[in-house]
C-alpha cells in the first residue's frame, strides 16, 4: 500500500518539476539576453572614436531617407492647400437674362460636387476689370460692356483634383446658358506628375541608402569578428557554441542601427528648426500661414525600430558568414 502511495506521489509530482524547470530555463534565457544587450552596449565604447564615427556615418545614411520623408509630408500638405484653392469660372452667354441666371445658380446648387456658387454680373465684372487693369479711362469710351457675366464655382474637396475637375467641367459644359468653362487643370496635373516623380526618386534613393546601412554594419561586425579571432577560438576550445558566441555581435549591430536612428532623428529635427524661419518669411510674403511639421511620435519610434532592425539583420548575416569559418587550430 505504501509503495502505491509513493508511486502516486512521484507521478503527481513529476509535471510540477517539469513546469518549474521550463520556467527556469525561460527565465535564464531572458536574463542571458538582457545581460548580452547591456554588455554589448558597453562593448561598443571600448573603441569610442571608431564607434562614434560608425554611428555618425549610419546616422547620415538614415537621415537622408528621414529628411525625404519630412519633405514629402510637408510638400503633400502644400499641394493639398493648392488644390483646395482651385475654382471653376463659368462665362455666361451675353444675352442671358437675370431670371435665367438665377435658375442656373439654383440648378448648380443641386450638384453634389459643387460647394458654392458666386455670381459676378457684367457691370460688376467691368468695374473690377477697370480697377485691376488701370485702363478705366479707355474703357469709359466703349459703347457696350464687352464682358460677360461670370459664375465662380467652388468644388467640394473630393472634386478638387485633376480627375474630379475634369468630370465637373464635362458636366458644366452641357449647360446651355454657359458659353465657356475655364479651369486651370493643367498646372494641377503637372504638379502631381512632378510630385509623383520626386516620390519615385526618393524611394529609389532611400532604398540605396538603407542598403548602405546594411553594408556598413555588416562590414563593421566582420572587422570586429576578425579582430577578436583569438578570443573566439579560445571560447570554442572550452566548448562555447556558435549561438552563444554570436549573441554579442548581433546585439552590437542592433545598437549601431538604433544609435544611427537617434542621430538621424536629431538631424531631421535640426533641419526643421533651421528651415522654419525661412518658410515663415516666405509664406508671409504671400499672406499665408504654413508651419513645417517634423516626425511625430509614431514615426520617430518607427525610425528607431527600423534602424535597430537593419543593424540586427546586417550583423546576423555577417556573423553567420564569418563566425562559422573560425575554428580552433
Amino acid at each position: 500500500m505504501s509503495n502505491k502511495m509513493g508511486a502516486k506521489r512521484k507521478l503527481s509530482g513529476s509535471p510540477k518539476i517539469n513546469k518549474v524547470s521550463f520556467i527556469g530555463r525561460v527565465k535564464a534565457t531572458l536574463v542571458q539576453h538582457v545581460h548580452q544587450v547591456i554588455h554589448s552596449f558597453f562593448e561598443l565604447w571600448k573603441t569610442p572614436f571608431a564607434t562614434l564615427m560608425t554611428i555618425l556615418v549610419l546616422g547620415v545614411a538614415l537621415s537622408l531617407p528621414t529628411v525625404f520623408h519630412v519633405v514629402y509630408k510637408n510638400v503633400e500638405r502644400v499641394s493639398g492647400q493648392w488644390d483646395s484653392a482651385s475654382e471653376v469660372s463659368l462665362f455666361l452667354k451675353k444675352n442671358i437674362s437675370e431670371e435665367r441666371v438665377q435658375v442656373l445658380i439654383n440648378k448648380l446648387g443641386l450638384y453634389e460636387d459643387i460647394e458654392a456658387v458666386t455670381y459676378i454680373s457684367r457691370h460688376q465684372a467691368l468695374l473690377e476689370f477697370k480697377e485691376m487693369s488701370g485702363f478705366s479711362k479707355a474703357l469709359s469710351y466703349l459703347d457696350e460692356n464687352p464682358l460677360p457675366a461670370v459664375l465662380v464655382v467652388v468644388p467640394v474637396k473630393s472634386a478638387m483634383n485633376a480627375a474630379g475637375s475634369k468630370l465637373l467641367v464635362a458636366k458644366l459644359e452641357r449647360e446651355q446658358d454657359i458659353d465657356l468653362v475655364s479651369v486651370d487643370i493643367d498646372w494641377i496635373e503637372k504638379l502631381q506628375a512632378i510630385f509623383y516623380l520626386v516620390v519615385d526618386m526618393v524611394i529609389g534613393i532611400a532604398t540605396l541608402l538603407l542598403l548602405s546601412v546594411l553594408l556598413i554594419v555588416s562590414n563593421t561586425i566582420r572587422l570586429n569578428i576578425l579582430n577578436q579571432r583569438d578570443e573566439i577560438e579560445v571560447l570554442k576550445l572550452v566548448g562555447a557554441t556558435n549561438s552563444f558566441i554570436q549573441l554579442p555581435y548581433i546585439y552590437i549591430g542592433a545598437w549601431y542601427g538604433f544609435l544611427g536612428g537617434v542621430i538621424a532623428w536629431f538631424f531631421s529635427w535640426i533641419l526643421v528648426i533651421w528651415l522654419e524661419s525661412g518658410v515663415m518669411n516666405l509664406t508671409g510674403l504671400y499672406q499665408a500661414q504654413f508651419q513645417i511639421i517634423s516626425l511625430n511620435f509614431d514615426e520617430s519610434i518607427t525610425l528607431l525600430i527600423v534602424g535597430a532592425l537593419l543593424g540586427f539583420i546586417a550583423s546576423f548575416i555577417s556573423v553567420k558568414q564569418y563566425l562559422v569559418k573560425i575554428e580552433p587550430k
